[in-house]
């Protein structure tokens, strides 16, 4: 290991220090879901917006709301429905009759955390506001245009689309996050824990703030000096280019395949792989980081034809033989 990527570890495991505080922060109300707390963070670090998708009753929300509330920052929850307007999102103008003036009403997307609750009960019109503000970290408002404060983030659940009262998310949108996780049924002992802990009639709501806005910035500028081989880069379009291309990697799966991974993929999961790397203290990026948030970064980028839901052929499983497939470097 080089004397620079030395240096470069020695100050991603000190800085680190301060994310492993937060995370016991959040274990204090969330139990068995340390998957889903470790990808709140690779987009806490790295900016990108994550989908939480799972049934009802997963800690999906009490998960984002206990990693916001670690954070000395600005929070927002908005309860997506499906009579809620734009205007409910972002903020609307008020006409004044004194004055003859407008004056502008802003809505709760202006915080550093926002938490989209069931963002898929909402209808196509709202969530091309939200677009707005997930992409261009700004929101307009009549002739107006206003930037949102950083960090910005919006971390998102959803039901899974087969749910009454439910709309399938656009593609544009689903693009603009860069996780999306599937959040699972807590195991036995998981359970059990989860039991003794919150089973009372008064339940433990509250956490901690351990982490400033500004520390959240600089950890971001830590995150860019991680070192990435260009073996390792070689390796991310390689499996990009391996959702769009399969026959070019000697995989037979095109026919279930209708679209490929788009550019921003291969964006999203350098930094998802540099941002893996740093919660495991490392200064460097492997093979194994790309392999590890792969699936969380792909799942909702590739899209399957109608002959992979024929035959019952799930995202995970191609993502999963991409993977399989394309040589490691």
């Amino acid at each position: 290991m080089s004397t620079e990527v030395s240096a470069i570890q020695q100050v991603v495991r000190e800085s680190s220090r301060v994310l492993q505080t937060l995370t016991q922060q959040v274990e204090r109300l969330v139990v068995g879901q340390r998957y889903v707390i470790d990808r709140l963070l690779v987009g806490l670090l790295t900016g990108g917006h994550v989908l939480l998708e799972g049934l009802p009753g997963l800690a999906k929300t009490l998960a984002v709301r206990s990693v916001a509330g670690a954070i000395r920052a600005q929070f927002r929850r908005i309860q997506f429905t499906p009579d809620l307007l734009p205007a409910d999102l972002i903020g609307t103008q008020i006409y004044n009759p004194r004055s003859g003036e407008f004056s502008v009403k802003r809505g709760p997307i202006f915080a550093n955390i926002v938490l989209a609750d069931e963002v898929n009960r909402a209808p196509p019109k709202v969530q091309s506001a939200l677009l707005e503000a997930m992409q261009e970290k700004q929101v307009t408002i009549g002739e107006q245009t206003y930037a949102l404060e950083q960090p910005f983030l919006v971390l998102a659940t959803q039901n899974p689309i087969e749910q009454e009262g439910t709309y399938p998310l656009p593609e544009a949108q689903v693009d603009r996050f860069m996780l999306k996780l599937r959040v699972n049924y807590p195991n036995r002992v998981e359970e059990r824990q989860i039991l003794d802990r919150m089973a009372v009639t008064d339940p433990p709501t509250d956490v901690d703030p351990v982490l400033e806005p500004s520390e959240i910035l600089r950890l971001r500028a830590v995150l860019d000096t991680i070192y990435m081989d260009d073996k390792v880069k070689d390796y991310i379009v390689s499996i990009v280019h391996a959702t769009r291309n399969p026959a070019e990697f000697k995989l037979d799966i095109g026919q279930f395949i209708r679209y490929g991974a788009s550019p921003r993929a291969t964006i999203n999961l350098t930094l998802a792989s540099k941002a893996h790397a740093f919660l495991a203290g490392r200064g460097y990026v492997t093979p194994q980081d790309v392999k590890s948030i792969g699936m969380d970064v792909l799942r909702h980028r590739v899209i399957v034809s109608y002959e992979a839901e024929a035959e019952e052929i799930s995202i995970e499983e191609i993502v999963k033989r991409i993977f399989d497939s394309v040589e490691v470097p």
